[in-house]
């Protein structure tokens, strides 16, 4: 086992855990049990596959799972962590998409930051949440228009049918 190849994903699993977890006590605690868990689990990685896509794997059961155990009904904060450090960016702006990312259903927030934060693909995102690929396409979808429709202060359409 080569203990860089783990370390180099330290930064991002620290990303998507600040951005999961909300707070840096939490999301410290979060990349701990990760790793611990990728170090003791490590046999299970399938030399060839994604690294990085597996390690989000074990964060996000990780995260359920810690969930779970508190009761908690949803996953309750965004990607601060990823928004803070963004050149450029207008900080009312970036408290602004905090807000509208907060307001997500949790399924689109995560695929959301796995996509548009961590640049994961389709195919790995769908890896490290354990869903079809057209699941992670359909909620990237609707996560992204409902963002635009938040921050630009609309209601976001829907597209219901009636059925007789």
């Amino acid at each position: 086992m080569d203990s860089a190849e783990i370390a180099a994903h330290i930064p991002r699993l620290r990303r998507y855990a600040r951005a999961l977890a909300g707070d840096s006590h939490r999301a410290d605690d979060l990349v701990q049990d990760t790793l611990e868990r990728a170090l003791a689990k490590f046999h299970l990685w399938r030399r060839g596959s994604d690294m990085r896509a597996w390690m989000f794997a074990i964060m996000h059961n990780v995260f359920v799972n810690q969930l779970k155990q508190r009761r908690e009904l949803a996953l309750d904060e965004a990607a601060e962590a990823g928004l803070e450090g963004a050149p450029g960016a207008d900080p009312l702006e970036l408290r602004d998409l905090d807000a509208a990312l907060r307001r997500l259903p949790a399924e689109q927030r995560e695929v959301l930051l796995l996509v548009g934060l961590e640049q994961l693909s389709y195919a790995e995102a769908s890896q490290a949440l354990d869903v079809p690929v057209g699941t992670v396409m359909s909620r990237l979808s609707r996560g992204r228009e409902r963002l635009r429709a938040l921050m630009s202060g609309t209601t976001p359409a829907t597209n219901l049918k009636l059925v007789k």
